[in-house]
């Protein structure tokens, strides 16, 4: 099983030094990456990890004899020559790069501390190592000739040398079901992250038909409201004829309400002049009958004053009546563009996906 803990995170963009030219930095990825300290307790040992996707860009043991170096106020690197490789991390602030290289210090000590452990229980669990050049060997060693002395010590480097191996292989294969943990917890993630894009992207085909058929709706409408605005703006047409009519209908009027006001003072007058006394008969009965055609004019007057009012009043409400139209079928015509200016911007954000 996996033991590794993660102590410290932060993101950067993360680089490795060009392997041709040792100069040029290649960027290891198009976005920042999440950078991790992490402690492997099986074996001891601290590790700087990054995974880009399904890749691990950075798996870097720090040991003790590395250092990290601040070339930038946003920038620092560090070299590893187990993967025979240069880092660099971009970090978006002086802060993070700050907090990445204090926390590489400390690992970096606690990572000397490890080794120096490792080293006193190696001297502990191995007698042959704890023989120096000042120690003397033991009695039996000493009476044995040359021959059998050297092949005593050759067997104890033997023993030395397979326990090493022996490490060496238990590291190896501590590293493979670490290695093997982390592939396959990746590979579930991978394929979790897989069935949803499929059901994500049966369900954006299924809304992109919708859409299409509410697009095609809104087409043929928007279609028969522009066919009515046409109507509309040639009834308009020919209501601005009838307005030229109404303004003559109006001056019509005015010089008939002067007449007929002409005409009133008129018969007034021969009112007043009916009340006095009349010089001769023959003037009386002219007087008269002129009184009688101006009453009948009158009339008639008064007749076509009202028609004309009436006439005018229709040809106003008619004209409001086309107005209100307009002005709804034209709020309507705006509804509708609206509604397809976002469909439009959902397709297109559809298509970009």
């Amino acid at each position: 099983p996996c033991r590794e803990q993660p102590i410290f995170s932060t993101r950067a963009h993360v680089f490795q030094i060009d392997p041709a030219t040792k100069r040029n930095w290649i960027p290891a990825s198009k976005h920042a990456l999440t950078v991790s300290y992490f402690y492997d307790a099986t074996r001891n040992v601290y590790r700087i990890i990054s995974v880009g996707g399904t890749k691990a860009i950075i798996n870097s043991t720090i040991t003790p004899n590395m250092t990290f170096t601040k070339t930038s106020q946003k920038f620092g690197q560090w070299a590893d020559s187990r993967a025979n490789t240069v880092y660099g991390l971009g970090f978006a602030s002086e802060q993070h790069l700050s907090q990445f290289a204090e926390k590489f210090q400390e690992v970096k000590e606690a990572a000397r501390l490890a080794r120096e452990k490792s080293q006193d229980k190696t001297e502990l669990t191995n007698p042959a190592l704890n023989i120096t050049s000042h120690q003397v060997l033991p009695s039996p060693i000493i009476s044995s000739n040359g021959p059998g002395e050297d092949k005593l010590f050759r067997s104890q480097s033997a023993d030395v040398e397979i326990t090493t191996e022996k490490e060496r292989l238990k590291k190896m294969l501590s590293e493979g079901s670490v290695s093997e943990v982390q592939w396959e917890a990746e590979f579930f993630s991978l394929q979790d992250n897989n069935s949803k894009l499929v059901a994500a992207l049966h369900e954006a085909n299924a809304n992109v038909d919708q859409w299409k058929k509410q697009l095609s709706a809104y087409q043929e409408e928007t279609e028969t409201l522009r066919q009515r605005v046409a109507e509309l703006e040639s009834q308009g047409a020919h209501d601005s004829s009838s307005e030229n009519n109404k303004e003559e209908l109006s001056q019509t009027l005015e010089e008939l309400e002067l007449l007929i006001k002409a005409k009133d003072e008129e018969i007034q007058m021969l009112k007043s002049q009916k009340c006095g006394r009349w010089e001769a008969e023959g003037e009386r009965e002219e007087t008269l009958q002129k009184l009688q055609e101006l009453e009948a004019r009158n009339a008639e007057l008064e007749q076509r004053l009202r028609l004309a009012e009436q006439s005018l009043a229709e040809t106003l409400a008619e004209r409001e009546k086309l107005q209100g139209e307009v002005t709804k079928v034209a709020e309507i015509m705006d509804v509708k563009i609206f509604e397809l200016s976002e469909i439009r911007q959902g397709l297109a954000k559809l298509v970009e996906s």
